[in-house]
């Protein structure tokens, strides 16, 4: 918007005819936008304002939008994360997971079971356990290279959909 423009913008004055117009389109139901567009010569910003400053409310449904279809949530339960939970690192084992079975042949690691303040950068950060328990505590193990966890547990962490499957029947049995 050129600077003439603006200013033309600021000298506008709220007359009590147009303050009533506002209130009216506001009341039924109009957009910020659309009042602006009505009123000419003042912005979506300048309506905004001036309704907040009369402090109106109370407005109907738009006639043009219908019932607003809420969002059908991610397969994961987040509407608004639809990555998959199997390819998010949780930071704990599910709680409908067997004891932890080895996966694709690489064995279950013996856990150092150290504290918080154990854990350097070559250290596998997987928790095991209740954190608001005495025996909570961390793997140990040495993590892969530029990982957070050893690599059994990056398997864990990083499963695809289809090694989980995999995992889940072959617990199954």
């Amino acid at each position: 918007m050129d600077s003439a423009k603006f200013g033309e913008l600021e000298q506008m004055s709220w007359t009590d005819d147009r303050v009533a117009t506002l209130s009216k389109l506001w009341a039924d139901g109009l957009s910020a936008s659309q009042i602006a567009a009505e009123l000419g010569g003042v912005t979506r910003n300048a309506v905004i304002g001036k309704v907040h400053r009369l402090g109106l409310s109370g407005r109907a449904k738009p006639a043009n939008s219908g019932a607003r279809k809420l969002k059908a949530p991610a397969r994961n339960g987040n509407p608004y994360n639809s990555r998959p939970r199997a390819l998010r690192p949780t930071g704990r084992t599910a709680p409908s997971m067997p004891s932890k079975p080895a996966i694709e042949n690489i064995p279950v690691p013996e856990c150092k079971k150290l504290d918080l303040v154990d854990l350097t950068e070559k250290t596998c950060k997987w928790p095991h356990g209740d954190p608001s328990t005495d025996d909570f505590h961390f793997c140990g193990n040495s993590p892969k290279e530029d990982a957070p966890y050893c690599e059994y547990h990056c398997r864990l962490a990083y499963q695809t959909v289809t090694d989980r499957r995999r995992v889940k029947r072959a617990a199954n049995g």
